[in-house]
């Protein structure tokens, strides 16, 4: 009796051991995820100090890029980055949010498997290949089809004519736009198919039940249930599209402008990171675009900041 209390005792001991050896683990690893976070925040400051300190606040306000000269601003990456995460995300949103609720409430068995791979292999798609693709395929269609109907139509309408005023080039704000879009699409779908589906069967069934139409049960049961899952994939799918690099930088056209016509061409902060950061010799220059890697980092953490307190705000309505 007393050795198999020891043998007890000494099992419990190392299930002890063994559970402090695993929250001990999972603690260093989740520190270890803020100390590199703020590696690469201090990383980036003291890179940018050069340039904060010779033009300070006035470098998010000008929009001023001659390397030449020595003068830079960070107003128009700003503009370009902003602009054209947010036209995607609005476009990508409702196509998103309607393939997920085709794939988990109307798609026929045979083809949910096979459209969900396609949706899968899309999002796994590298950024450069849908570059080259925009470049080369879209942006010639966009020029010789689209924008000429959008400039004969909405562009001929008061206040909105000054959005689509501009040349069809093909390449731009417009074409960069809707290529961001294309690639957070599956994003998105992705992450909103995998929560809906999470939704108990006995809650939808017991709405038809009582009446509901296929909308009122998604409106009343999938979505309240789900909407923290889908207020997340949305932010994935806004912080893909800020932080997109290669596809922008081959459609965007390159140029530091500030127009509000979206067929004109502009600039993102990734794009002027890729074209100049590995040619960049003058340290102010280098400084200059270390400055705007922390700023895009502050964007992205704004905007994370922001969801989490949306999603706060929306945990606390529950139920009223």
């Amino acid at each position: 009796m007393i050795c198999m209390n020891d043998i007890l005792a000494k099992k419990l001991q190392r299930e002890r051991l063994y559970d402090s050896l695993f929250v001990g683990t999972t603690r260093l690893f989740a520190l270890l995820v803020l100390v590199i976070l703020g590696g690469i925040l201090v990383m980036l400051t003291y890179g940018a100090l050069p340039s904060i300190r010779e033009f300070g606040f006035g470098f998010l306000t000008s929009s001023s890029w001659d390397v030449v000269a020595g003068e830079y601003g960070a107003l128009a990456p700003i503009y370009g980055t902003i602009l054209t995460s947010v036209i995607a995300l609005a476009i990508a949103m409702p196509v998103s949010f309607g393939v997920a609720i085709f794939l988990t409430e109307l798609c026929p068995k045979l083809l949910k498997k096979p459209l969900g791979v396609c949706i899968e292999l899309l999002a796994g798609i590298p950024s450069i290949i849908y570059g080259m693709w925009g470049l080369f395929v879209f942006a010639p269609i966009f020029a010789q089809y689209v924008q000429p109907v959008l400039a004969k139509t909405v562009g001929q309408i008061p206040v909105l004519d000054r959005f689509f005023s501009g040349i069809p080039m093909g390449i731009g704000i417009l074409a960069a736009s809707l290529v961001l879009a294309i690639m957070i699409i599956p994003f998105i779908a992705s992450v909103m198919r995998d929560v809906f589906e999470i939704t108990p069967p006995m809650l939808k069934e017991s709405a038809y039940g009582l009446g509901a139409t296929r909308w009122e049960v998604i409106k009343h049961v999938v979505l309240p249930y789900t909407k923290s899952g889908v207020v997340g994939g949305v932010i994935l799918g806004l912080g893909r599209a800020l932080g997109e690099t290669m596809a922008v930088t081959f459609i965007i056209g390159n140029t530091f402008n500030l127009s509000l016509d979206l067929f004109s061409s502009g600039v993102s902060i990734t794009s002027v990171l890729a074209n100049e950061f590995a040619e960049a010799i003058d340290p102010m220059h280098i400084s200059s675009l270390l400055f705007l890697g922390l700023i895009l980092f502050i964007i992205t953490f704004v905007v994370l900041c922001l969801s989490k307190i949306m999603l706060m705000n929306m945990a606390k309505n529950e139920g009223r």
